[in-house]
């Protein structure tokens, strides 16, 4: 159990905080998405796709990176 304002993970949690604004993907336990970064807090981020916000817990994602499209 996570104490209120602890970060289970301040890497991740500071590299993304570099990201937010930009487009990425997230691999949770379950789902692969695709999507905004526009905010991170302790616990969770908070995806924009298709113009709907996405809260993903902090503990399920395994890895995030910026999206790459190829022209």
């Amino acid at each position: 159990m996570t104490q209120i304002g602890s970060i289970s993970n301040p890497y991740l949690y500071e590299t993304l905080k570099m990201m937010i604004g930009q487009a990425v993907v997230v691999q949770t336990e379950n789902t692969l998405q695709q999507g905004i970064l526009l905010s991170i807090l302790p616990d969770h981020m908070i995806l924009e796709i298709s113009r709907t916000p996405f809260f993903i817990r902090m503990e399920e994602i395994v890895w995030v990176t910026l999206e790459t499209t190829k022209k």
